[in-house]
């Protein structure tokens, strides 16, 4: 697949933003557990709290992109997101832990795939797909860069210089990076074509019914990600399976989901988005299920993870451009920032959702809750797609 420049850069930069800002929760939340002394439910609260402003400040960076200044917004939300990440390594106080969550949270909504793809988008229109798909095949292996890289440094050097040589990285050689790829992008911005009759008003998407529907479709599938996700390591501990095949086991997420993409591209001739869309919705509630069922089988917990992995991949690609074929492009920072914003508030909760239903009921509940919250999602996505094509 022919690419260029910009997108290479975007495709680095975004694997190792992914990595330092988000990836470093889940790859450390054992760690913290046994370190500060704080429960699963008080340290999961903070994802939740990072992700909700993520989600707060997604319609403005929306509109940011819009406006052209994307390259700037990409490239101080990545500098200040490691920051934040360096001040986490000297956290004592559990307000601290949680304030800088939030900040690093804020940062979130300027530097990850929302903003990235929404920058794309912008600048590449109908040709945006390609640069997506490329970026997603190489920042798909972000948990694969992670999860092994916190857990060398940590047993080498603790988990608190561990996490202030992932916050340097991130703003020493990431924020550079993720600047310069998108102000190349957005100097050889593609000129959308001619559009004829009066300007779509910039929030007139609010009022369709259909808008709603895939925002909530996704939202469902951020739940269901999430959660398993964030507690994975947890659950395969709960199932006395050692450390070091967990970790194998989480770090085998990022290359399945690229495994997912390029089966997606090599596919995309046969199949729709929609018909992706809806494998997509099967395969990640399959996937939890069958998590649900394996118990200590490693066999079992590898096809977990090629299910999993390789359904999410392809839904880092959907999100995007599904919302371009629905909704359409004008005002698509905007759009894509409003959708962000309802499926990240539902992915800031999912950790923490997590840990509640495991107190209630262990995490079988947990994980048969997160399978019928997949067909649930499956629903709202059907019908937002009948809407549209009416």
């Amino acid at each position: 697949m022919q690419t260029d420049r910009p997108i290479l850069t975007l495709a680095v930069s975004q694997t190792l933003v992914w990595a330092g800002l988000f990836y470093i929760f889940p790859a450390s939340l054992l760690r913290w557990e046994t370190a500060l002394g704080w429960s699963k439910l008080d340290l999961t609260l903070a994802i939740t709290i990072a992700t909700l402003a993520a989600a707060a400040g997604s319609p403005l960076a929306g509109r940011i992109i819009d406006a052209g200044r994307g390259p700037v917004l990409m490239g101080l939300c990545t500098a200040l997101g490691g920051l934040g990440i360096v001040l986490l390594s000297q956290v004592s106080q559990l307000w601290q832990f949680y304030t800088i969550w939030f900040l690093v949270g804020c940062m979130l909504s300027g530097s990850l795939y929302d903003a990235c793809f929404a920058l794309v988008t912008h600048t590449r229109g109908a040709g945006a797909k390609q640069g997506i798909v490329v970026i997603t095949l190489v920042a798909g292996f972000a948990g694969t860069v992670s999860f092994p890289t916190v857990h060398v440094l940590s047993q080498a050097m603790g988990w608190r210089m561990a996490t202030a040589i992932m916050g340097v990285t991130v703003i020493g050689l990431v924020a550079p990076m993720q600047y310069l790829g998108a102000r190349a992008l957005q100097r050889g911005r593609i000129p959308p074509p001619p559009r004829h009759g009066a300007p779509e008003p910039g929030h007139a998407f609010l009022r369709r019914p259909v808008f709603w529907l895939l925002g909530l479709g996704w939202a469902m599938l951020a739940l269901v990600h999430g959660a398993t996700l964030h507690h994975l390591l947890s659950i395969l501990a709960e199932r006395d399976i050692a450390p070091a095949t967990a970790v194998l086991a989480a770090s085998g997420i990022g290359p399945t989901q690229v495994a997912g993409r390029i089966a997606m591209v090599a596919t995309q001739r046969h199949l729709g988005h929609h018909a992706f869309a809806l494998i997509a919705f099967a395969m990640l509630g399959g996937a939890v299920l069958l998590l649900n069922m394996a118990g200590s089988n490693i066999a079992l917990v590898g096809a977990f993870v090629l299910l999993f992995g390789s359904a999410w991949g392809t839904v880092s690609i959907l999100r995007p451009v599904l919302a371009r074929d629905i909704l359409g492009e004008e005002n698509f920072g905007a759009k894509s920032g409003s959708l962000a914003l309802i499926f990240l508030t539902a992915a800031s909760g999912a950790a923490w959702f997590g840990a509640l239903i495991w107190s209630v009921g262990g995490y079988t509940l947990m994980l048969s809750l997160l399978t019928g919250l997949a067909v649930l999602g499956a629903v709202f996505y059907t019908l937002a797609d009948r809407f549209a094509r009416r």
